[in-house]
């Protein structure tokens, strides 16, 4: 797998389209912190470790309102691996007017773009949600 985090945004926006109540990606540091971003910002409902005897998952229970329909509307990669995209601390992008959440690694860790504005860091754009 060459983009471990495009497939992590694959399997929740899959999951999310078929109306599944959860999905099982592999675990890592980086996706763990991505996820507990969404959590927080309250896109997905939780998200627990499950160790199997071979390998870590990462279980995420996803998240819909009381039509049915998905909390997520949109979640994109926005840095890929072929083209990185680093923002500057004025650059940080505010995702349909501080509605949605941008996920950015920086010097301080994975943050979302609000408190990337708060600390006047940048780095590089992970992905978009809202």
């Amino acid at each position: 797998m060459t983009d471990p985090v495009a497939d992590l945004l694959t399997r929740v926006r899959n999951g999310l389209h078929m109306g599944k109540r959860w999905v099982d990606v592999p675990s890592s540091n980086l996706k763990k912190r991505i996820l507990y971003i969404l959590r927080e910002e309250h896109y997905i409902k939780d998200f627990i470790v499950i160790n199997h005897p071979v390998k870590k998952e990462l279980r995420v229970f996803l998240k819909y309102d009381r039509n049915g329909e998905p909390v997520i509307q949109h979640i994109a990669r926005e840095s890929k691996p072929g083209r990185r995209l680093y923002v500057g601390a004025g650059e940080i992008p505010r995702i349909l007017d501080g509605l949605g959440v941008a996920i950015l690694t920086t010097s301080k860790g994975v943050i979302s773009n609000k408190v990337a504005k708060k600390l006047n860091i940048g780095g590089e754009l992970i992905c978009s949600v809202w």
